[in-house]
């Protein structure tokens, strides 16, 4: 549907004025890296790294988790998430026990000390996004997240298994 609008957008505006029309990818991109700066940046206020963020979220969301489990949901490494595990275990955000059936599996789960940091940086995020959404009506915002989670879900559908990246490498 959105690709028929896009094209009717296109035809309407005539074809020496549609080459000036951004790409959805493109567009998504942009907000991707300013989300991301400022998320950096906010969060490194509060000690905690984007990575990090992303997995305690992760944690709150699904508690027990192993690393590879993580890694597949941040799209990183099994390596590079277990120094994020690690990290985040020294600083007693999350912890980890044996999982009763798979002795090598560790389950991680955030602890009180890592909510409380995570309610901290939900803060931050908060007033993040609340920048970026402005004044957008709740409907709309509505849409935008629809409209997201159906874009997300038709690339995992139409390309299932992305290779993981390293944490600090090129994207």
């Amino acid at each position: 549907m959105l690709r028929a609008m896009t094209r009717a957008a296109t035809a309407a505006l005539g074809s020496a004025e549609a080459k000036t029309v951004p790409r959805v990818g493109y567009l998504v991109y942009r907000v991707e890296r300013r989300l991301r700066a400022r998320l950096d940046e906010e969060l490194r206020l509060l000690g905690v790294s984007t990575p990090e963020y992303v997995t305690l979220s992760l944690l709150r969301e699904r508690d027990g988790l192993s690393c590879a489990q993580l890694a597949r949901w941040a799209l990183v490494t099994p390596q590079a998430m277990n120094l994020v595990i690690s990290a985040l275990e020294r600083r007693k955000l999350i912890r980890r026990r044996p999982d009763p059936k798979h002795r090598r599996v560790l389950r991680a789960s955030v602890t009180d000390k890592g909510l409380e940091t995570l309610d901290r940086c939900d803060q931050s995020v908060d007033r993040i996004e609340a920048d970026m959404l402005g004044d957008l009506p709740p409907e709309t915002v509505e849409v935008v997240r629809d409209a997201l989670g159906v874009f997300a879900q038709s690339l995992h559908v139409t390309n299932p298994s992305p290779r993981p990246r390293p944490l600090g490498g090129t994207r």
